[in-house]
């Protein structure tokens, strides 16, 4: 059993949130949703509309890969076999100093690795600063003019 189970949680499959009520504060305090009919076309289910009391909603999006058009056409990345922009150990791109993580690097995955991918990403993009930053540094001591 899932941690959520032995919780008391409880999954509902075929469902799509057609509205959130909210408070005076701007917080969330209902979720408002229909059932649905089968894919491709999730056909609302007319009289099944329900509310559910909410005080957090996360959404977890359909993900069909990176956009192509755009951002990684202009920077001009490489891909991997599966579509998904391709990284190095640092998560930097086939592009020196652009780095990916994530849903763009690994394909679709949990929000835990996504979040696991961030904090490798940022030691990457941290561990590709200093190396400039000592290369500059180095360049520099080259060129000390000595009286």
């Amino acid at each position: 059993m899932e941690g959520a189970h032995e919780e008391g949680g409880v999954r509902e499959w075929s469902i799509a949130t057609t509205g959130f009520t909210g408070d005076d504060q701007g917080n969330v305090r209902q979720l408002h949703a229909v059932r649905v009919g089968p894919p491709p076309k999730f056909v609302p289910q007319q009289g099944t509309e329900f509310t559910l009391d909410a005080d957090l909603v996360l959404l977890a999006m359909g993900f069909l890969g990176p956009v192509r058009a755009g951002m990684i056409e202009q920077l001009g990345v490489k891909l991997d076999a599966r579509g998904n922009v391709e990284t190095n150990e640092n998560h930097m791109t086939s592009v020196d100093g652009i780095f990916s993580a994530g849903d763009m690097r690994r394909g679709q995955s949990l929000v835990v690795w996504a979040i696991r991918e961030g904090r490798d990403a940022a030691a990457g993009v941290d561990r590709y600063l200093r190396a400039r930053s000592e290369n500059h540094i180095a360049a520099e001591s080259k060129f000390v003019a000595v009286p």
